[in-house]
């Protein structure tokens, strides 16, 4: 048995996906309402409209009920994680867990895992991440995925699906960096296709952005191939030319000058504030990180960003 806390669209989507491969599936949703729906009409509508889910999925709101299996995924926003973790003491690590949330708690600093780690000492704690939309992975599209953790192979089996392709690495730092930073730059990427800046733009900020990444990623341990794989440019690659991407649209809103719904998750924008820490701490030059945080708390005007970045001195690349 899999648990699946949270019933979110991508803890729905990967529900669906691993039932489908045959494995027995327990989903619990927060929200009691929102189980009676989705017991009654075997769909979840409100976070994944129009996919229908396999008898092989049970809806749960006792998170106890999820628990004891052969892994508990958890798929809910990074900043909820540890909160969630110090509620529910039944998630006793007695299953390995696997995050399924990208971004940086900014209260520790720390990504996923090492949040984990803190909270369930000795549990085998990994992160699932990679260039990914729940909708694709809900109705078969092939998708890949990274799952890091330390000796992952038994996961890696486990989580695998004809149409969901896992590969592992034991770079948890690079992994977590990877899929963290990736929403800031689609942010900004997001930005300059909304003030109309053009794609040539959107490419020079991506290739510079994925710089900013490797380096802080290297600074804290990671290995800068790791970046290079899906958790990093794989993803970044996705968030950056797709408007299914949250980060994406949001970042368009701030380019038009246009209020973004304050209901949708924008994990990007957490991670601005989190990373421009860390960068500051270890002497990283991180520019659109910077911006992307200055704009989205409103302490720069987009047109005065722009000259900024563009202004600032020549080097080589």
């Amino acid at each position: 048995m899999i648990g699946i806390a949270g019933a979110g669209a991508f803890g729905t989507a990967l529900a669906v996906a691993l039932a489908k491969a045959g494995r027995e599936v327990r989903l619990w949703a927060r929200d009691a309402g929102q189980v009676d729906v989705m017991r009654q009409t075997a769909r979840n509508d409100a976070a994944l409209p129009g996919v229908a889910l396999p008898k092989n999925v049970s809806i749960h709101a006792e998170i106890g009920e999820i628990c004891g299996g052969d892994a508990l995924l958890l798929a809910m926003p990074m900043q909820a994680l540890g909160g969630a973790l110090d509620g529910w003491p039944q998630i006793d690590g007695r299953q390995p867990l696997v995050a399924c949330c990208k971004g940086v708690d900014l209260t520790t600093l720390r990504g996923p895992v090492a949040v984990i780690e803190a909270r369930r000492p000795g549990v085998q704690a990994a992160i699932l991440t990679g260039p990914s939309f729940a909708a694709d992975i809900a109705r078969g599209l092939p998708t890949a995925l990274t799952l890091a953790t330390k000796d992952g192979a038994a996961l890696q089996e486990m989580l695998s699906t004809p149409t969901l392709r896992i590969y592992r690495t034991d770079d948890v730092i690079g992994a977590e960096l990877g899929g963290a930073l990736k929403n800031v730059i689609a942010i900004a990427a997001g930005t300059v296709i909304g003030a109309g800046l053009g794609d040539s733009a959107r490419a020079a900020l991506m290739t510079r952005g994925y710089a900013e990444m490797v380096r802080l990623a290297e600074a804290l341990g990671a290995r800068a191939e790791t970046l290079a794989g899906l958790s990093g440019l794989g993803d970044l690659v996705l968030t950056c030319t797709s408007s299914q991407s949250r980060n994406f649209r949001f970042g368009c809103a701030l380019g038009k000058g246009e209020v973004f719904d304050p209901k949708v998750t924008v994990e990007g924008v957490a991670t601005a504030r989190a990373a421009v820490k860390l960068a500051a701490g270890l002497g990283i030059d991180m520019p659109i990180t910077g911006m992307v945080d200055a704009l989205a708390s409103g302490r720069i005007a987009l047109n005065d960003a722009i000259g900024q970045l563009m202004s600032r001195p020549l080097k080589q690349e």
